[in-house]
C-alpha cells in the first residue's frame, strides 16, 4: 500500500489525481496540504508512532510531495517510540535542506517503509524532451543555458536554490532560501525578455523534494516579461502542463523541457 506526506502547494493534490488509486494521505500537524482531506495527521514529536501507524496499516511505500518547513522540536512532548528516534532527527534538524531529507529518509527506510519519489508513481508529471510550445527559444537564449547549467551546478553544490534567471550571457536573479516566486516577485527591471531556469541539484535526491514548476510559475514569468522558461527533462515535475502551455502560447513565452549535457 501507498501512502503520502501532504505538504503544501498544488504538487501533492496534482500527484493524487495521477494516481490509479487515492493513496492513505498523511500530513505533518504544522504544515497541512491547502485543498486534500487527511487520513493521518502527526506532530514531530511523535514520528515513531506514525511509522507504527503505517505499518499497522500496511503501508510499504511512502512519498513525500509538497513544501514543509522545520518544525520546532518540543522536548517535553516526545512520545516514546520517537525517543530512540532522537539522535536521527537531530541530525537532520542541524543539516541543510539535502542533508536533512536524506536524513529523513534513512529514519522512514530504518522503519521498513521504502521512500519513492513523485516521478516513480507519478511518470507522466515529467514531460518528454522538446520545445512544447509555439514560441521557440532564439540563439541568444540557447547561449545562456549553458551559463544556468553552471550556475545550477555552483547552487546545487552550496545547497542553494534549485532556479534562476538568465539574460544577455548574465545571471539576473538566484533563488534563495525564499523560493521560486519570491525570486520573480523580486525581478529587476532588466530582467524582461531573460528567461527561467530549473534543474535539479547535482547531489539532491529525487524521492524527496524533486524541483516543480506549474501554472503559478509559468503566470509570474509571464508577469516578469521573460521569453520562455527551461526545465531539466526528468529532473523536474510540470504540474497542470496543458494549462500551463496553453497560457504561455496566449503570451509567446516557450517552455523548453531540456536535457542536461553529461
Amino acid at each position: 500500500m501507498l501512502a503520502v506526506i501532504a505538504g503544501q502547494g498544488r504538487l501533492p493534490e496534482a500527484l493524487i489525481d495521477a494516481l490509479p488509486e487515492r493513496p492513505l494521505v498523511c500530513a505533518l500537524t504544522h504544515a497541512p496540504p491547502d485543498r486534500i482531506s487527511v487520513d493521518h495527521r502527526f506532530p514531530i514529536e511523535r514520528l515513531g508512532n506514525f511509522l507504527r501507524w503505517l505499518r499497522r496499516h500496511g503501508v510499504t511505500e511512502l512519498c513525500m510531495a509538497g513544501a514543509v518547513t522545520r518544525p520546532h522540536l518540543r522536548l517535553s512532548q516526545l512520545s516514546f517510540a520517537t525517543l530512540r528516534l532522537m539522535p536521527m532527527i537531530l541530525r537532520a534538524l542541524r543539516q541543510g535542506d539535502d542533508g536533512a531529507l536524506r536524513a529523513a529518509v534513512s529514519v522512514i527506510e530504518a522503519s521498513g517503509v521504502r521512500v519513492v519519489g513523485a516521478h516513480e508513481i507519478a511518470p507522466d508529471l515529467l514531460p518528454p524532451a522538446g520545445v512544447h510550445t509555439r514560441a521557440q527559444p532564439s540563439d541568444s537564449d540557447r547561449r545562456d543555458v549553458a551559463l544556468g547549467d553552471r550556475v545550477s551546478v555552483e547552487q546545487g553544490n552550496r545547497d542553494l536554490g534549485q532556479c534562476c534567471v538568465l539574460g544577455q550571457g548574465r545571471v539576473l536573479a538566484r533563488e534563495t532560501q525564499e523560493g521560486t516566486d519570491a525570486m520573480l516577485r523580486a525581478l529587476p527591471a532588466e530582467a524582461r525578455g531573460g528567461l527561467f531556469y530549473k534543474a535539479l541539484k547535482p547531489t539532491q535526491d529525487r524521492r524527496v523534494d524533486m524541483p516543480v514548476v506549474g501554472f503559478a510559475t509559468a503566470r509570474a514569468c509571464i508577469d516578469a516579461g521573460l521569453s520562455g522558461m527551461v526545465v531539466e527533462a526528468g529532473g523536474v515535475l510540470v504540474l497542470d502542463r496543458a494549462a500551463l502551455v496553453e497560457t504561455l502560447d496566449a503570451h509567446g513565452l516557450f517552455l523548453w523541457i531540456r536535457e542536461r549535457p553529461a
